[in-house]
């Protein structure tokens, strides 16, 4: 992700965070246009219309991570930028596990809220200005 983050974050630099997202995301259509036209996938796209409308949200969601995640490395730097999106991503996940989202449902033990306290405070620490 750091290493996307900042080719995307120079490409931004050169032709504007939303041309660099844009262009990002049309090369990797067209990628996973060569993919399917292979047959090198596994699943079967004609189920498309199976799918609930909100798993199609994935979409636009993906617009706004590569677009936050190439302008907040350009802003901040990688390290600080990826330890603030991975923080973030974990408490996330966390949330959609907690709530049984996917399907499975997880319990907050002892040792996941210790992990978790002990990330955020390594995230804290990396992101913590000098003194």
């Amino acid at each position: 992700m750091a290493v996307q983050g900042v080719l995307n974050s120079i490409l931004g630099e050169k032709i504007g965070e939303i041309e660099a997202t844009f262009v990002v995301h049309v090369i990797a259509t067209a990628l996973l246009g060569v993919i399917l036209m292979l047959g090198l996938a596994g699943g079967n796209i004609r189920n498309i219309g199976s799918a609930p409308w909100f798993g199609f949200l994935g979409g636009p969601l993906s617009v706004i991570i590569v677009w936050g995640v190439l302008a907040s490395i350009a802003k901040v730097g990688a390290a600080s930028a990826t330890t603030a999106i991975l923080t973030v991503q974990i408490l996330t996940a966390l949330a959609l596990d907690c709530l049984g989202v996917t399907g499975r449902k997880a319990d907050i033990d002892i040792t996941k809220a210790v992990g978790v306290v002990i990330f955020i405070i390594g995230a804290y620490l990396l992101l913590k200005e000098p003194a």
